[in-house]
C-alpha cells in the first residue's frame, strides 16, 4: 500500500512539473507579446496546476482575473496555448485564494544568509512606518463589496511598484475596511522584505507635517524624505484639496515616485473625479493605477465580521445575537466592532450577562440608524429558520408543500409587519406578481380563522420577528 502510494505521489509532482515546464514555455511566449508590466500584473501571478489529455489547467487568484484576461487577451493565450500543446490544446482556469497550493513544490531560486537579530532590530528602529501590526490580511474578512479592493491589494503586497495597480486608489465610505486593506499590503510588503520602507500616514498627518517643515526650513528635506519611500500609503486623500502648496509637492513626490517604480497606495471617500476642488493633473495621475470601490458588507459578511471579532475580543454569543446584531447594524464595519467592545465593557463593568435584552439596548445606543426596522429579508429568514427549508427554495417555483406554506407566511408576515409595497414584496420572492403575495395574504387569512395550529406558528413567528425592532 504505502509502494503504491508512492508511486501516486511520484506521478503527481511529475504531472506537476509537467504543468509547469508547459506554463513556462507559454510564459516566454506572452513576455514577448505584452508590455511588462502587463506581463508582470495579469501573467506572472498564474500557477500551474496539472497537465490532463492536452488540456493544462492554471491556478488564477480570482474571477476578476479570468474576465480580464479573456476580454483582453483572449486571443494572444488561444495562439499560445495551441503553439505549445497543439491544435487540440485547451486551457482551463481554478480560482485559488493567496496561498499557493503548490508552494512546497517550488525551489528557492537564491539563497541569502539571514542577518543577526540584532543587524535587523537596528535596521527596522531607524525608520518608523507607522502600520498597526493588528491590521493584516489573515484577519480581512472578505466579502461580496470588498472582492476588487482586496484582490488589487494583495497582488500590490505582492509585487509593489511592478503592476499596473498603481497608484492604487481605495475609495469608500467611513468605517468599510479602507484603512484595514492600507495597513495589511504595508504589513506584507515589510513581511517579504524588512528592509524596505513602508509609510503609512493620513492626509492631515502629511498637510501637520509640510507645515513645520516650511516654518523649520525643512522643506527640501521633507520632500526627499517621502521621495525616497518604496511604498508610500496615505489616507483619506480627500482633505488635501483646497490646500495648494501640499498638494504642489504632493504632485513633486507622487511624479518621483512613480516613475521610479515605488508603489503608491491611497485613500478616499469618492471616486478621483468626484473630488471637487483637485486640479485636473492630480485626478489624471490618482486614475493612472486601479481605482477600486469599497462597498458596504453584505449580511453574511457582517455575521462572519462579528464573529471575527468576538473570537479576537475572547467572546462567545449565540447565532441569534450575531444575526440579529448584522440585520441592524448594516452600513459600518466600525459600528459592528464598537457594538461588540460596548457589549463587552457592559457586561464586565455591572457584571451582567450578554443577554438578548442587553444586545437589543446597546444595538439601539450605537446604531446610526436608530429606528431598527423589520425587513423582508430577515421575516424570510426567520421563517425558513422555522421550518427548516433552504431561503432560495422560497425564491424558486418550487411547489413542495413545506415550500409553499413557509413561502406563503413570509409573505403574509412581510405584508402585516413593513411597510412595503405588494410589488416590492412580490420581487423579494423571486420576482412574483402582487397578485401572488395577495394571494398568500388571503390564504394565510383564511387558515388562521379555521387552524388554530397555523394560527399558533404564525403569532409565534410574529413575535419573535417584532421583538428583534423592540
Amino acid at each position: 500500500m504505502e509502494l503504491n502510494q508512492s508511486a501516486l505521489n511520484t506521478e503527481k509532482i511529475e504531472t506537476e512539473k509537467n504543468a509547469k515546464d508547459i506554463w513556462k514555455e507559454c510564459l516566454s511566449i506572452i513576455k514577448e507579446n505584452v508590455p511588462y508590466i502587463t506581463y508582470n500584473t495579469w501573467f506572472l501571478p498564474i500557477k500551474p496546476h496539472e497537465l490532463e489529455n492536452n488540456t493544462l489547467k492554471i491556478f488564477v487568484p480570482n474571477n476578476f482575473f479570468i474576465e480580464w484576461i479573456e476580454e483582453h487577451y483572449n486571443t494572444l493565450i488561444n495562439k499560445t496555448v495551441n503553439q505549445v500543446l497543439g491544435p487540440e490544446g485547451k486551457l482551463v482556469y481554478i480560482v485559488y485564494e493567496e496561498n499557493d497550493p503548490f508552494e512546497e513544490l517550488k525551489q528557492p531560486t537564491s539563497e541569502k544568509k539571514p542577518e543577526s537579530a540584532a543587524v535587523v532590530e537596528e535596521k527596522k528602529s531607524e525608520f518608523e512606518s507607522f502600520l498597526n501590526p493588528r491590521y493584516t490580511f489573515e484577519n480581512f474578512i472578505k466579502g461580496e463589496g470588498n472582492q476588487l479592493a482586496r484582490a488589487a491589494a494583495l497582488a500590490v503586497a505582492d509585487n509593489p511598484g511592478q503592476t499596473s495597480f498603481n497608484p492604487l486608489f481605495i475609495y469608500g465610505g467611513v468605517g468599510l475596511g479602507k484603512t484595514h486593506l492600507m495597513h495589511a499590503i504595508g504589513n506584507k510588503i515589510l513581511e517579504k522584505d524588512s528592509n524596505k520602507k513602508v509609510i503609512y500616514l493620513s492626509s492631515d498627518a502629511f498637510t501637520v507635517e509640510f507645515v513645520e517643515a516650511i516654518q523649520s526650513d525643512r522643506v527640501n528635506e521633507f520632500s526627499a524624505f517621502y521621495k525616497s519611500m518604496d511604498t508610500l500609503i496615505i489616507d483619506d486623500i480627500q482633505f488635501l484639496v483646497g490646500k495648494e502648496k501640499t498638494l504642489d509637492l504632493f504632485f513633486q513626490i507622487f511624479n518621483t515616485l512613480h516613475q521610479s517604480g515605488k508603489q503608491i497606495v491611497l485613500s478616499s471617500d469618492k471616486p478621483p473625479k468626484e473630488l471637487k476642488g483637485l486640479n485636473e493633473r492630480l485626478i489624471s495621475r490618482f486614475s493612472w493605477g486601479l481605482t477600486a470601490d469599497i462597498q458596504p458588507p453584505d449580511f453574511e459578511t457582517r455575521v462572519a465580521i462579528l464573529k471575527n471579532k468576538s473570537e479576537s475580543f475572547g467572546l462567545e454569543l449565540s447565532n441569534d445575537i450575531y444575526e440579529y446584531i448584522a440585520h441592524n447594524i448594516t452600513s459600518n464595519i466600525r459600528e459592528l466592532e464598537g457594538c461588540l467592545i460596548k457589549l463587552l465593557a457592559t457586561s464586565s463593568l455591572n457584571s451582567k450577562e450578554i443577554d438578548f435584552n442587553l444586545v437589543k439596548k446597546i444595538v439601539k445606543e450605537v446604531s446610526t440608524n436608530k429606528q431598527v426596522s423589520i425587513s423582508i429579508d430577515y421575516i424570510t429568514k426567520v421563517v425558513c429558520d422555522y421550518f427548516k427549508v433552504d431561503e432560495n427554495k422560497v425564491r424558486e417555483k418550487n411547489r413542495k408543500k413545506e415550500i409553499v406554506l413557509a413561502r406563503q407566511i413570509a409573505m403574509y408576515l412581510s405584508k402585516v409587519l413593513t411597510k412595503s409595497s405588494l410589488k416590492t414584496i412580490g420581487l423579494h420572492f423571486g420576482g412574483r406578481d402582487h397578485s401572488t403575495v395577495i394571494h398568500a395574504y388571503n390564504t394565510m387569512e383564511l387558515l388562521i380563522e379555521k387552524d388554530g395550529n397555523v394560527k399558533e406558528i404564525i403569532e409565534s413567528l410574529k413575535n419573535k420577528i417584532e421583538m428583534s425592532a423592540a
